[in-house]
């Protein structure tokens, strides 16, 4: 089969990972004189697809001698239907049990998660529900602002558990789901059936969003109801939320209560070393060059929300192929100038990671109580620095590294006073303002 053959051939070309993620699950579900028809699991994962390899497809078919038109199409989901032996049990298609109300991103799995001081605690709450592992408990709540991997972690516990125990019966779904598909039970007078999928035939229970529950109520006593009887009973529950519970209006009390009566964790825009080794990871997957220089810009610019370091790679990547060059700062500076304007400004975070980096000294030293020399100047001079190019009040300088704004006037004037007798203290701090101006 032609699709076959352009499969081998992409093997070839394409990095194991990125192969292994989008082309792969393609199936050939038509060909002709015309051309081929490929079908993908889902709207994201074809517009993915299309956007990026479409092109090199039909380059590899017109190498064979095919100049024929490739078309994308997501898959039918057949309609989900109940498994008497299971009580009521929705299957996923393709498996022998469990079921999904959610697409599943293929990238969206343990391996591929980059984890960091941040995100850590999440991450391992999540593997150890995966694997059945009840270090951390068996409810977790877990909170983050968006494209910060909240849906990444819980899509890798279902990749996880389908993988390891595929009899598992698991509900993965969002709160709007839930309440939709409860307004549909009364509707038709189902309730009776409806209970009784999430609480009799239920092992694990994913909901996201709970935030866009705000409001309901009715739609939170009947979800209440199903996570008390599945908490008390053992059963594994796994919710987010883009807020923290405490900070959810519209929510009731009890409801709140339940939610967060396991781990509550959440997840914080990565740190310096994180964001490099996410971008160094995705530069990988894309086959592109890891130079030092790029991902130190990247990583220094592109902060927060993560899916902005993946456009900007796509970005460099189609620059790349476009000049036929390997990526470099050039590129990099354009397409993140497009993305995000002109470089960030100069925050409290970005200066203690830059002295972090420079004097090689973590976060947590830099916050801890060590009087080290080692520690203690490059505290100084990152409490000088914020002073200098902040608005922060000498209380907000202090609150970064666990001190008092008196401790905080008292290393502005000692790096002021080092500056003006010592040639090699000045120097040091005119370099690193200017590594904050570039």
């Amino acid at each position: 089969m032609l699709w076959n053959t352009i499969k081998t051939s992409l093997h070839n070309t394409l990095p194991e990972n990125e192969f292994g993620l989008w082309i792969k699950p393609l199936e050939c579900r038509r060909q002709d004189d015309q051309g081929i028809e490929l079908i993908g699991p889902d709207r994201f994962f074809c517009a993915w697809v299309e956007d990026r390899y479409l092109d090199l497809i039909r380059t590899k078919a017109e190498e064979l001698g095919m100049k024929i038109e490739v078309r994308l199409q997501v898959a039918e989901s057949p309609p989900l239907q109940l498994d008497s032996a299971r009580s009521g049990q929705l299957c996923l298609p393709g498996t022998t049990g469990g079921s999904r109300l959610r697409s599943l991103h293929p990238a969206f799995t343990f391996e591929q998660f980059m984890v960091g001081e941040s995100n850590l605690l999440a991450r391992s709450a999540c593997k150890a529900l995966a694997t059945g592992d009840s270090t951390f408990g068996n409810c977790l709540f877990m909170n983050s602002s968006t494209g910060l991997g909240k849906s990444h972690l819980t899509q890798a516990v279902v990749h996880q558990v389908l993988r390891s125990a595929p009899s598992t019966r698991l509900h993965y779904l969002t709160a709007q789901q839930f309440s939709a598909e409860m307004v549909k039970g009364i509707r038709t007078n189902a309730m009776e059936q409806f209970s009784k999928k999430y609480v009799n035939g239920c092992d694990m229970l994913l909901v996201e969003d709970i935030h866009t529950l705000t409001g309901k109520n009715k739609t939170q006593e009947e979800l209440n109801t199903i996570l008390d009887y599945l908490i008390k009973s053992g059963r594994r529950v796994i919710l987010t939320s883009a807020l923290p519970a405490n900070k959810l209006s519209g929510i009731d009390d009890d409801f709140r209560s339940r939610m967060t009566s396991g781990l509550v964790t959440g997840i914080e825009s990565p740190d310096y070393a994180t964001r490099a080794r996410i971008i160094r990871h995705k530069l990988q997957l894309h086959g592109l060059k890891t130079d030092e220089d790029l991902v130190e810009y990247m990583a220094e610019n592109l902060r927060g929300d993560i899916r902005r370091m993946e456009s900007a790679i796509m970005g460099i990547k189609a620059k790349s192929c476009l000049h036929n060059a390997p990526p470099d700062l050039t590129m990099a500076k354009e397409v993140i100038f497009k993305l995000i304007g002109a470089s960030s400004d100069i925050t409290g975070e970005s200066i203690r990671d830059l002295i972090g980096r420079q004097f090689k000294v973590s976060v947590d030293d830099l916050c801890s109580r060590s009087r080290k020399r080692s520690v203690t100047f490059p505290r100084q001079v990152a409490m000088y620095l914020t002073r200098k190019y902040t608005s922060h009040s000498l209380a907000d300088i202090g609150n970064m590294y666990n001190r008092d704004h008196s401790t905080v006037l008292y290393a502005i004037k000692a790096i002021t006073k080092d500056m003006s007798r010592q040639e090699s203290v000045r120097k040091q701090v005119e370099m690193l303002s200017a590594k904050l101006n570039s």
